[in-house]
């Protein structure tokens, strides 16, 4: 058996073992059998692992003893089900995961980035639908639309990050989500260790016939599948009326201040439906910010509305310009890698309008807002 002793809980300790910085080797074992492990030492001390009916996990959380989890023979089971670090809510209509930032999370500054976020978000909602039997695919695609030849892809993303955690730093994402005929909307929480908001998120989805690529209505009958899986009592995780994720973008005019030419969509962007994974956007429309923005200011807010997909091997223009009637870029240096900002602000944050299209033709991809605030000096 392996008993877990320390500051964190058992999925926390599980994913905290590649992090440590040393592993010493097998050791004789602790009376019936027992290894202690502490994940806030840098070293761990275990036996050579053997083949067994039962794995007992001893989770000391709140200076209580956790669940024991019991892992049968049967390979039909999956052993990533019994050490998966997330879980159904006891109305089984929201789902909650933990995460260790990872080094490949942050920037220079240690710090999580955006779309480091917005892939946790991501991740969380991929492992929610998993957990659930009306998913024929694992991605969400109920028996209906696979019937139906349809896919899901996002439509609208709403991102507000309060607090960035850092490397080595533990989140929580909770997630849900609603469905009608006009598509799905699904929703985001994330906290800190001690359970502190630190972020939200909202999207909407709409479903896609796979080999046409046109947007349609979705089936009732697929509406039928999902109900079952949706709160009960309706729940956003931005109620406030004037929230900022309801905001239409207007489309940026141009010329455009900024802009990041040439842009090509890699294989590597590609998700499991063969497009562009959405979250990819995201740095394609940062790259043609200023890079005294990006020294000086943190991206807290990010809206995205996604107009056409893109597949490998596209090229893309990232256009951005200041959208605040009293802070406006020195002319000369536009459209250059290289920026200086003239700031007039009062309340020391920024706005941009971003614009994604195709070189040739013009044609939009994807139109998005950002709000940024200057960092923090502590």
């Amino acid at each position: 058996m392996l008993s877990f002793n320390g500051c964190c809980n058992a999925p926390d300790q599980l994913r905290f073992l590649p992090q440590c910085r040393s592993l010493a080797g097998p050791k004789a074992l602790g009376r019936r059998g027992i290894v202690n492990i502490s994940c806030c030492s840098s070293s761990l001390t275990f036996p050579q692992l053997r083949t067994s009916d039962d794995i007992v996990i001893s989770e000391r959380a709140n200076g209580s003893v956790g669940a024991i989890l019991n892992l049968p023979t049967n390979e039909s089971v999956s052993l990533m089900e019994h050490l998966r670090r997330g879980s159904i809510a006891e109305d089984g209509r929201s789902y909650k995961e933990k995460f260790i930032v990872r080094c490949s999370e942050v920037g220079p500054n240690k710090t999580s980035t955006m779309d480091a976020i917005a892939n946790l978000m991501q991740e969380a909602s991929c492992n929610h639908v998993q957990r659930f039997s009306y998913s024929a695919d694992g991605m969400g695609m109920t028996t209906n639309m696979k019937k139906l030849n349809l896919m899901w892809v996002t439509a609208r993303n709403h991102i507000e990050v309060y607090k960035y955690p850092t490397w080595g730093n533990m989140v929580e994402v909770e997630t849900w989500f609603e469905a009608t005929r006009a598509g799905l909307r699904r929703d985001f929480i994330v906290k800190d260790a001690t359970g502190v908001l630190i972020g939200r998120g909202t999207s909407k989805w709409v479903s896609m016939n796979r080999t046409t690529r046109r947007v349609q209505k979705v089936p009732e009958e697929v509406l039928e599948e999902l109900m079952g899986f949706t709160p009960q009592t309706p729940r956003l995780a931005f109620p406030e009326e004037d929230s900022s994720c309801l905001k239409k973008i207007p489309k940026l005019e141009e010329p455009a201040q900024y802009s990041r030419l040439g842009l090509k969509a890699k294989r590597t962007d590609l998700d499991m439906n063969g497009h562009v994974n959405n979250v990819t956007y995201i740095g394609w429309l940062l790259e043609s910010v200023p890079q005294e923005i990006m020294d000086n200011y943190e991206l807290e807010k990010i809206t995205l509305d996604y107009r056409r997909e893109c597949q490998s091997g596209d090229e893309v223009d990232s256009l951005a310009s200041i959208v605040m009637e009293d802070a406006e870029a020195i002319p000369e240096l536009n459209r250059t890698n290289g920026f200086s900002i003239e700031r007039k602000h009062k309340e020391d944050c920024y706005e941009f309008l971003h614009f994604l299209r195709f070189p040739d033709s013009g044609l939009e991809i994807n139109r998005a807002r950002s709000e940024w605030k200057r960092k923090s000096t502590k």
